[in-house]
């Protein structure tokens, strides 16, 4: 599933990006990468969710979150 399909809440990890390379690139320096788990914070009106990811939060547009990949993580398998 896309990440802008899951749910508020919900732990994530990132299992591949489909996104243009100059923004993955950005995502990367910013710790965005395959393997990486990260938490939805918040969905906004317009589209835009707010992560959790490194000890940090991003927020993400629509055309960005649905280009990225992730698989559900359990709770008990969070550090």
């Amino acid at each position: 599933m896309t990440l802008y399909e899951g749910q508020t809440g919900g732990r994530y990890l990132v299992a591949d990006m489909k996104i243009e390379e100059d923004i993955s690139r950005r995502l990367q320096a910013l710790g965005l990468i395959e393997g990486t788990r990260l938490k939805l914070l918040n969905r906004k009106k317009n589209g835009s969710l707010i992560i959790y990811v490194r000890g940090t939060r991003l927020a993400l547009g629509k055309h960005i979150t649905s280009g990225i990949e992730v698989e559900e993580v359990e709770e008990d398998a969070e550090r």
